[in-house]
């Protein structure tokens, strides 16, 4: 399965328990929705960061070799897709609270 189809089987996914949920009057259902999308929210980011990261560090490993006085350089790229994270786990703790 690549990667599109993974993505709108999530989607899918995600629609039928909020369809689900949405019925239900249950508090402690719709906070369970919420705890999910949290961690729905959390995950992705993470997910793409981390993939961000890889891409980032194999090529400002090779680039280290050719001009390693550009390694601040290369660090603020590697920092800059490691903010996806955090940006996913601000949205996810807005979603809880």
């Amino acid at each position: 399965m690549n990667a599109k189809a993974a993505l709108l089987a999530t989607a899918v996914a995600l629609f039928a328990i909020a369809q689900a949920t949405a019925q239900v009057t249950c508090p402690e259902v719709a906070l369970a929705g919420r705890y999910i999308g949290g961690g729905v929210a959390v995950g992705a980011a993470a997910g793409g960061a981390g993939v961000g990261v890889g891409i980032a560090g194999a090529a400002a490993i090779s680039a280290i070799i050719e001009k390693p006085e550009k390694l601040v350089w290369y660090l603020i790229f590697i920092a800059l897709a490691e903010a996806t994270a955090i940006y996913g786990l601000l949205i996810g703790l807005l979603l809880i609270l």
